[in-house]
């Protein structure tokens, strides 16, 4: 039997299991307040407290030839098994400590071999009871935006992540564009490169934002009245890869900073915006460097502004970020993407949700025909229903259509499913 009927087969035993199981599991919730119970401790009378906790995602996809935004696969069906374990530690009411691990094919959908990982580990030392203000050291997520405070499997009504923080750019990390060519050839604006080359080349390009942006670093935040505030300093900026966010050595020579100021005038709105500025290029790529320049001459400088809203059983979100990625003797390479997320709860249990993403990209002087876009405009549209079938349980799909440059066989369309056990 070849592999994609094997994948199905997998998938749908799966899911057929589990479903059957399901009487059982609305039955047993018991079962999960004990175990709930058995993975939590207290010591010195109650001032030092445990918890571990997790999810279990059994994730399906059918794909795109090439497969779309992040995802890694070589065939148009994949199954993406993910374990995530969480410990959090309270020392008294000043220190907080907090780990992610997880074990899946790697840290965006793929097909690749079986991985264990830390994603997240940071300590927080909190010395007024107000939250005037926190410091984090560690690896932990960036302050940029909304979308990450629920970029978690359970929290997300979505599968996958908006547009900004996913889909590719024609700029690469591992070499500095040459020429005016040579990026629009990386952003398939104009054809040139082998095929070879285009059959690899995504491993090279980066996004706006790679997904929760886990890097290593030190952040500060807290809360004055009705304003937040957040700032940090990290080893490597918003579109670095996942890959980088743990290095350290030379990643420091360049650090990124990024800074979001939030308002929330009352329970329904809630404002904010960021900023953040750091060398995109990897250390490995300083020999492609033109002449006469450093790193830190190759910057990625974002400007976002995010919005909320959430009355009765409607939630909104929305976020906007402008890009520049600044390449010497090129140009500035300008890009706008952003996105327009809507939810509502039909029920206590079933809810639907929509979400608008759109990118954008200026342009850069070429010689030859002046002034040309540097990237393939791009939109896209996601919907999903999901339904939680118990507290502990549940099942989301999601359909999404996406073109690029307003061309009509640039459209492509996938179909995702996940299934969700927290513990």
């Amino acid at each position: 039997m070849s592999r994609l009927p094997s994948t199905r087969l997998r998938f749908l035993v799966l899911a057929a299991l589990l479903l059957v199981a399901l009487p059982a599991a609305r039955a047993s919730e018991e079962w999960f307040d004990r175990l709930d119970e058995a993975l939590t401790a207290s010591a010195l009378e109650g001032a030092f407290r445990t918890r571990v906790s997790g999810t279990v995602d059994l994730e399906g996809y059918h794909l795109p030839t090439p497969a779309p935004a992040l995802i890694s696969a070589s065939r148009t069906d994949l199954f993406n098994p993910r374990l995530t374990l969480f410990l959090d530690a309270q020392l008294g009411r000043q220190l907080y400590a907090f780990v992610q691990a997880r074990a899946d094919h790697g840290f965006d959908p793929g097909d690749g071999p079986l991985r264990r990982r830390v994603d997240e580990f940071a300590l927080r030392f909190i010395p007024w009871k107000d939250g005037r203000f926190n410091l984090q050291l560690g690896k932990f997520a960036t302050v940029v935006g909304n979308w990450v405070n629920r970029h978690g499997t359970w929290e997300n009504p979505f599968i996958n992540a908006p547009l900004p923080y996913e889909n590719l750019t024609g700029i690469w990390d591992t070499e500095a564009v040459a020429s005016a060519t040579t990026l629009l050839q990386w952003s398939h604006v104009r054809p040139g490169l082998s095929a070879p080359i285009l059959a690899n080349e995504k491993r090279l390009r980066i996004p706006v934002i790679w997904g929760p942006s886990y890097a290593t670093g030190l952040a500060v935040s807290g809360a004055l009245g009705a304003f937040r505030y957040a700032a940090e300093l990290k080893n490597s900026p918003l579109s670095s890869r996942p890959t980088s966010w743990t290095k350290a050595q030379k990643w420091w020579t360049y650090p990124a900073v990024a800074a979001r100021l939030g308002y929330a005038p009352n329970a329904l709105w809630n404002f904010g915006v960021s900023a953040s500025t750091g060398t995109y290029l990897r250390p490995s790529a300083t020999r492609t460097i033109a002449p006469g320049f450093g790193r830190g001459d190759y910057r990625q400088l974002t400007f976002g502004q995010d919005v909320s809203f959430a009355w009765h059983h409607w939630q909104l979100w929305a976020e906007l970020y402008e890009t520049r990625f600044e390449i010497p003797r090129v140009g500035d390479a300008h890009t706008v993407a952003g996105y327009l997320e809507a939810k509502y709860k039909f029920t206590a249990q079933f809810f639907g949700a929509v979400r608008w993403n759109r990118q954008l990209f200026g342009t850069i002087p070429d010689g030859v025909r002046g002034p040309v876009h540097w990237g393939a405009d791009v939109w896209r549209v996601d919907l999903a229903p999901g339904y939680r079938l118990t507290p502990h349980i549940q099942l989301k799909a999601q359909y999404s259509l996406q073109q690029e440059a307003a061309i009509a066989s640039l459209r492509t369309h996938t179909l995702s499913s996940q299934l969700t056990v927290r513990f």
